[in-house]
C-alpha cells in the first residue's frame, strides 16, 4: 500500500480508538519504518492527476517485529502515572483553596469523555467485532473508575485540606 491508503485505512479502522498514534503521524512512521528495514519500497505509481506515491511493503524482518509487538501488547499491562496524582500528594498552600473547583472540572471533563465514549461506542457496535466491543468496553470501564475514584477525592476533600494545612504548619514549625 501506499500511505494514503494507509491513511484511510487506519481512519477506517478508527486507529485513533485503540492506539495514541495520530493519523498524520502516519507519513512519519513510514519513514521511520523503512529506516529500521521494517518495510522496504516496493515501487511508485501515479494515477491520473494525482502526485506519485511510493508503494511499501513489510519484509521479513517487519512481520517478526509485527508478531513480537502483538505478543507483548497482549502482554503488556500499561497503566501510565498520572501527573495528577504527584501534584495532589505535593500541594502547595496556594492551590488548597482552588482545590475543590479543580476537581469538580475533573469530574466533569471525565463524565463528558465517558459520555461521548458511549455515544461513540453505541453508534458503530454494529460495524465492530465482538473483540473491538470488549477493547472499547475495557475503556469505559477505566473512563467509570476514574469518575468513581475523583467522585471519591471530591468526598474527602475537607480531609486533605485539613491534613495538608496541619501538615504545612508541621513543615513551618520545624524549618
Amino acid at each position: 500500500m501506499h500511505g494514503h491508503q494507509l491513511r484511510l485505512l487506519a481512519e477506517e479502522e478508527h486507529l485513533d480508538l485503540w492506539t495514541d498514534i495520530t493519523i498524520g503521524g502516519l507519513y512519519g512512521a513510514l519513514k521511520r519504518l523503512d529506516a529500521e528495514g521494517l518495510i522496504e519500497e516496493v515501487r511508485t505509481e501515479q494515477v491520473g492527476l494525482y502526485p506519485q506515491r511510493k508503494v511499501w511493503r513489510i519484509t521479513d524482518d517487519g512481520a517478526h517485529t509485527l508478531s513480537a509487538l502483538r505478543l507483548s501488547g497482549l502482554r503488556e499491562i500499561v497503566l501510565k502515572p498520572d501527573p495528577f496524582d504527584l501534584i495532589l500528594t505535593r500541594l502547595g498552600p496556594e492551590h488548597l483553596d482552588d482545590l475543590p473547583a479543580v476537581i469538580d472540572a475533573r469530574v466533569t471533563s471525565l463524565k463528558a469523555m465517558l459520555t461521548e465514549y458511549e455515544t461513540l461506542m453505541r453508534a458503530i457496535s454494529r460495524y465492530l467485532s465482538v473483540a473491538e466491543s470488549l477493547a472499547m468496553e475495557h475503556r469505559v470501564v477505566r473512563l467509570r473508575a476514574e469518575v468513581d475514584w475523583h467522585e471519591g477525592l471530591a468526598g474527602r476533600l475537607a480531609e486533605v485540606i485539613v491534613d495538608e494545612k496541619a501538615r504545612r504548619g508541621t513543615h513551618d514549625r520545624a524549618e
